[in-house]
């Protein structure tokens, strides 16, 4: 991997210099949109259709649409005039505990690995971390643009992970949806509870795949094949009746498939050999 940058964490007096690399990717399928009758790719073009003319970078300018149809130039020099950090530094602000920080806020994630002379400030950083259980909420400016952060322990490493805003949470009230009274009898709340414990175990990340990626390969490995493309059926959505009577059902299910997977790991085991006289 290649550093995105180099910079230091600061905090306190003491600056610990750092290497900044992305922790995650996608692996979203990329698609490029031809045109259907001479499969050529699209170009996409910078066109105003008042002047009726391409436009050339040099002539595309920012506006801020303060009212509607109604704009405010920005320029260079405005933007450099603003007084925002400049500087390649994770600046630490505070310490807290990571359960008071809701994942709602949290947006990409950095792994970051000590640079030149960082080693010791980095494991004492670190060292300090995992002894207090705490995480830190910092400031950080990563392409111009300033962000607020958190800098945790991620096994060997120390991770920063960018967060949003408060003001860039849309707030839960917006839904309509919600506005809703329903009355829950106490046995079925007692069955769904029931039934989440019975689903309950330790987050184990490789158990997950991604079921629609893998099927849109092999969409695409057939295709290059020449082969039919074979479309499962899709079930029959059943209405729900009962809702006691799904959650009946639905909790036997989870003990079977629970019972499969203990049997399947009992197979994995390796056998051992009985002595022969």
């Amino acid at each position: 991997m290649r550093p995105l940058w180099k910079g230091a964490i600061s905090f306190g007096l003491v600056n610990v210099p750092v290497k900044l690399y992305p922790a995650t990717e996608s692996n979203d399928l990329k698609f490029n949109f031809l045109h259907t009758r001479c499969k050529t790719p699209i170009q996409y073009r910078k066109y105003c259709p008042y002047c009726q003319v391409e436009v050339p970078p040099e002539e595309i300018a920012r506006g801020y649409e303060y009212e509607k149809g109604k704009y405010v130039i920005l320029r260079e020099e405005d933007l450099e005039a603003i007084p925002a950090e400049k500087t390649r530094s994770i600046n630490i602000m505070d310490f807290v505990d990571l359960e008071e920080i809701d994942p709602i806020y949290f947006s990409r994630s950095y792994y970051l690995a000590p640079a030149d002379m960082g080693q010791k400030p980095y494991l004492l950083l670190k060292k300090a971390m995992e002894e207090t259980g705490k995480v830190a909420v910092a400031r950080v400016t990563i392409r111009s643009r300033e962000s607020l952060a958190t800098v945790r322990v991620y096994g060997p490493a120390l991770v920063m992970s960018t967060m949003f805003y408060p003001r860039e949470v849309r707030p839960v009230t917006g839904m309509p949806e919600l506005d809703f009274q329903v009355n829950l009898r106490e046995n079925e709340v007692k069955m769904a509870v029931t039934l989440i414990k019975s689903l309950a175990t330790s987050f184990q990340p490789e158990k997950y795949t991604d079921t629609y990626r893998q099927a849109l390969l092999q969409v695409i490995e057939a295709k290059i094949a020449g082969e039919e493309v074979e479309v499962p059926a899709r079930p029959e959505a059943g209405k729900v009746v009962d809702l006691m009577e799904a959650l009946k059902a639905s909790i036997e299910l989870a003990r079977q498939e629970k019972e499969k997977v203990a049997a399947d790991v009992e197979d994995r085991k390796p056998r051992r050999r009985r002595k022969t006289s």
